[in-house]
């Protein structure tokens, strides 16, 4: 007997394809396991072909299932774009836009920022995840994405979101204690707080070999919202993001007229899912905010 095709089985080829095994499949889909693997051996008998091989560390597309993953993914998009033209038709904006950015960014500029644009679209949902890594745009983790390296293949539409300036800062009570810093050669004494270097989610975070020679390391930490709290409590020196730094008074620049180095963020989304107006509406108003809050990156002043 002939199986047919139900198109519906193409969402969870698709999530099972992008994250390589059924639990978490299941739990992007909101269902059971058993049902995953259901739909996904329906859509094989319907297709006459194996789409995965069976792994102990997880399923690995086919041949056949690399042929279906980007019509699939044409499926998935053509559906959303109709869908939100139909349920949108007559009344606001509405459902979920996934934003991934690194963790402080997240936290620290974006949380305290994004409430206009709620309260303009009242049926929108931001959901933002804060990430101690890079949002991964390829298994659709997310909708849109501030990284700090644009992705170099692939169906993306990238632009420069915001360059923005490094500093060093230091808490006002660890500086009250210790002899002024007017200089770089002064930083030699000073311990100082920054990433561990086997996380680094980039070449050009390992800034601190441009302060100091042989920097006296103290405190190391995944997340610079951790390097804002060390310095906080007179740990030592630390560098920071503007957006960081600035955000609390009880942190001062240190030498404020050198900055570390500059870098930039990129905003970043899958082609297809730029065509949806929500995620089109959340992409402009993150232009908008990076313009507007420009001296913040880039001199850690409003």
């Amino acid at each position: 007997m002939k199986h047919e095709m139900d198109w519906n089985d193409l969402r969870y080829f698709l999530a099972v394809a992008r994250l390589g095994r059924l639990s978490p499949a299941a739990r992007r889909l909101q269902v059971e396991h058993s049902t995953v693997s259901r739909r996904i051996e329906g859509l094989e008998r319907a297709m006459g072909t194996r789409l995965f091989d069976r792994h102990r560390d997880g399923l690995v597309l086919t041949e056949a299932g690399h042929a279906l993953l980007p019509m699939a993914e044409k499926v998935e998009a053509t559906v959303a774009v109709v869908s939100e033209e139909l349920s949108d038709r007559d009344i606001s904006i509405s459902g979920e836009v996934r934003l991934g950015t690194p963790e402080g960014l997240a936290v620290c500029f974006l949380a305290p920022r994004v409430k206009p644009l709620l309260d303009g679209y009242p049926r929108l949902t931001v959901e933002l995840l804060a990430l101690p890594r890079l949002a991964n745009l390829a298994s659709r983790e997310a909708d849109l994405a501030i990284t700090l390296e644009p992705p170099r293949r692939g169906p993306y539409v990238v632009c420069r979101w915001s360059d923005y300036t490094y500093f060093l800062y230091g808490s006002r009570d660890y500086l009250d204690a210790h002899e002024p810093i007017e200089t770089r050669a002064d930083l030699a004494g000073h311990p100082f707080i920054a990433y561990i270097d086997d996380y680094l989610l980039s070449e050009e975070l390992r800034f601190l070999e441009k302060l100091c020679e042989r920097p006296n390391l103290r405190f190391c930490s995944t997340s610079m919202l951790a390097h804002r709290e060390a310095a906080l409590a007179g740990i030592g020196l630390a560098v920071l993001a503007p957006y960081i730094g600035a955000s609390d008074p009880r942190l001062v620049k240190v030498l404020p007229g050198e900055a570390c180095f500059q870098h930039t963020f990129w905003l970043a989304a899958h082609a297809d899912r730029l065509r949806l107006k929500r995620v089109r509406l959340v992409w402009d108003y993150l232009l908008s905010l990076a313009a507007t809050h420009r001296r913040l990156f880039l001199f850690g002043e409003e």
